[in-house]
């Protein structure tokens, strides 16, 4: 056993031909990926073999980005960090059964996508949600006087949305993830994602145009 609970560095013949396949196709489609996805694959690995290090580096190029989405999700920094750590562990559970390690961004934002929604369906943290969106309704028209009205306007719009609607635009234009992304990351349909983000986009243009 290595770090983290996980397996050590030592596999046997068939774990090392399911990571490094040797077919053609594998070849010309490890080609067609950016460095970054390459980097990110081979760190996965490493954790899969219990290489704290590599672990480390992988919590670095991916916290910022986790905790973003689960403070645009839940609005509360506290909940977000808490979010996060519960995701890491998850991960750390879980990443050795990860047989494709192309997937992992969208199994972490997965993970952290499901630990927004538990935190969210508990009492305290839904009622504080609620009155800070209470609290920003009530200065908006101070907050937009100015020249960047509009961007705030649309901020405000955003914040009025329900939390799986925020979840939704986050993934789409914040993060970039493609429809059939966001249907793995949510476990619903590609056309269920396609439907809510129509309804989602419309919404928040009448948010922005009653303001």
């Amino acid at each position: 056993m290595g770090v983290f609970g996980l397996r050590s560095s030592a596999q046997g013949p068939s774990e090392k031909r399911n990571v490094s396949g040797g077919s053609s196709d594998l070849y010309y489609r490890t080609m067609r990926k950016s460095r970054d996805q390459i980097h990110d694959e081979l760190l996965v690995i490493r954790c899969q073999q219990g290489d704290k290090e590599a672990f480390d580096e992988l919590v670095g190029r991916w916290q910022k980005r986790l905790w973003n989405y689960a403070f645009k999700v839940t609005g509360s920094e506290s909940a977000a960090w808490d979010i996060v750590q519960e995701t890491w562990y998850s991960i750390v559970k879980g990443i050795r059964k990860l047989s494709d390690v192309s997937v992992f961004p969208r199994w972490a934002f997965r993970i952290a996508n499901n630990k927004c929604i538990d935190r969210l369906r508990k009492r305290q943290l839904q009622s504080r949600l609620n009155g800070q969106l209470v609290e920003h309704a009530q200065r908006q028209p101070d907050e937009n006087r100015g020249s960047d009205g509009k961007t705030e306007s649309l901020m405000a719009a955003v914040e009025k949305l329900s939390p799986d609607r925020r979840a939704l635009l986050t993934l789409r234009y914040h993060e970039g993830f493609d429809i059939g992304q966001i249907a793995e990351i949510l476990d619903v349909p590609e056309g269920t994602v396609k439907s809510r983000l129509h309804r989602t986009v419309n919404e928040l243009r009448q948010l922005v145009e009653r303001d």
